[in-house]
C-alpha cells in the first residue's frame, strides 16, 4: 500500500510513468522555460538535478551570407562568428543551439575558443543586452537537427529562436532546438491596466 502511494506521487510529479501491463518507468524531466527571459542552459539542466554536459560542434569566421539575413540583421560584409553547439543533461542531448555573433558589436568573442564554455553563459557574462525578441516555433526534426539530437528526422522540436541587442546594435541571434517531448514554455503575466 505504501509503495503503491509513492509512486502514484512519482506519477503526479512526472517523475515516473506507468505502462499497463509493462511496469513503470522514469521519465525524463519536461523542462519549464521562461518566455519573457534570457535563460541560460547549464542552470536550467542543473534546477532539474541533472549533470550538465557541453560540447562544441563547429566554430568558424566568416562573413554575412544570404540565409543569415533573416536572422541577424546586418550589412553584407559584416563578421560573424558561427557556433553550432550541444548541450546535454544527464548523458542525453538536452538542446542544439546554433548561434551567429556579431564581432563588430562583440569583438572579443573571435578570440575565445568556447571548448570549455557555451557562448550563451559566456555573452551573458560579458554583454549587456537591453532589447530581445523571442520566436517560438513547432517544428519537425530535419535530418541534421535529429542526428544531433539523438531523434528520428521528423519527429516533434520545439525551436526557440531569440536576436539581441545593445544599445540599438545586433550582439546575437540562436536557434535553440529542444526535443518536443522534453521541453514546455511557461509564461506569467497579469492583467494591464486599462487606459
Amino acid at each position: 500500500m505504501t509503495v503503491n502511494k509513492a509512486l502514484t506521487d512519482l506519477v503526479k510529479r512526472g517523475l515516473i510513468e506507468r505502462r499497463r501491463k509493462s511496469g513503470s518507468y522514469v521519465s525524463f524531466p519536461q523542462v519549464q522555460s521562461a518566455v519573457m527571459e534570457i535563460h541560460d542552459v547549464k542552470r536550467e539542466v542543473q534546477s532539474l538535478g541533472l549533470d550538465y554536459a557541453y560540447r562544441l560542434d563547429e566554430r568558424s569566421v566568416r562573413k554575412m551570407n544570404s540565409g543569415d539575413s533573416g536572422r541577424i540583421d546586418l550589412p553584407a560584409s559584416s563578421l560573424l562568428l558561427d557556433l553550432t553547439c550541444r548541450h546535454f543533461a544527464g548523458g542525453l542531448v538536452f538542446c542544439l543551439e546554433e548561434r551567429l555573433i556579431n564581432l563588430s558589436a562583440v569583438p572579443e568573442a573571435e578570440a575565445e575558443s568556447f571548448d570549455a564554455v557555451a557562448p550563451g553563459s559566456w555573452l551573458l557574462g560579458k554583454v549587456p543586452w537591453s532589447t530581445a525578441e523571442h520566436r517560438i516555433r513547432a517544428v519537425a526534426a530535419s535530418r541534421q537537427a535529429g542526428q544531433a539530437l539523438g531523434i528520428a528526422t521528423g519527429a516533434a522540436c520545439l525551436v526557440i529562436e531569440r536576436r539581441t541587442w545593445s544599445g540599438g546594435a545586433p550582439v546575437t541571434s540562436v536557434r535553440l532546438t529542444y526535443p518536443g517531448d522534453r521541453h514546455e514554455l511557461i509564461a506569467e503575466f497579469a492583467p494591464s491596466a486599462a487606459g
